[in-house]
């Protein structure tokens, strides 16, 4: 295994003692803010019951869900399921052997010199009404990264505009 990214594995508790810690790469990564990155919900959950999974997740690790509560920063609920909490970091490293924890990563700011993280704010215990300005950068990124994968067949722009060439000449 590569040394310094056990956070992204799936390997079990016994497999890894302790995370080897990574130079900071992203600015805003403190390594006291953790993105938990749940496996998809069967069936199709309210919002409140994915949120209530998030708590009690969480208070495994902490002890209690008031606990889990005041950790939780950011929840999401729609596009990918996750969220972001404040904990120590040997804490980050036990909760990735939870149930349904596909990946525990260290979160960072969104943007340079601001503390807003990604996803669906949860302040006070409580995630706040949706908006979809939430998830705004999640979603553009998704669509530049599909305008880049996408493919464009040479041949079939060829055949375009030879039969438009090909109507204009009938015309």
């Amino acid at each position: 295994m590569i040394q310094g990214f056990r956070y992204f594995s799936g390997e079990s508790a016994a497999e890894s003692a302790e995370p080897t810690r990574l130079p900071t790469i992203l600015d805003g990564c403190d390594y006291e803010h953790w993105l938990v990155v749940m496996e998809a919900p069967q069936r199709y959950p309210l919002r409140d019951e994915i949120v209530c999974g998030y708590i009690r997740t969480l208070a495994m690790v902490l002890g209690s869900e008031e606990e889990a509560k005041k950790s939780i920063y950011s929840v999401s609920t729609k596009y990918y399921y996750a969220f972001g909490c404040k904990m120590a970091e040997n804490l980050a490293n036990q909760i990735k052997s939870l149930p349904n924890v596909k990946w525990v990563l260290p979160d960072s700011y969104l943007c340079h010199g601001g503390n807003g993280y990604g996803g669906e704010p949860f302040v006070n215990g409580e995630v706040v009404p949706y908006d979809e300005k939430y998830h705004a950068n999640w979603l553009r990124d998704q669509n530049d990264d599909k305008s880049l994968n996408k493919i464009v067949s040479k041949k079939s722009r060829r055949k375009r505009k030879k039969k438009i060439s090909k109507d204009q000449e009938d015309v």
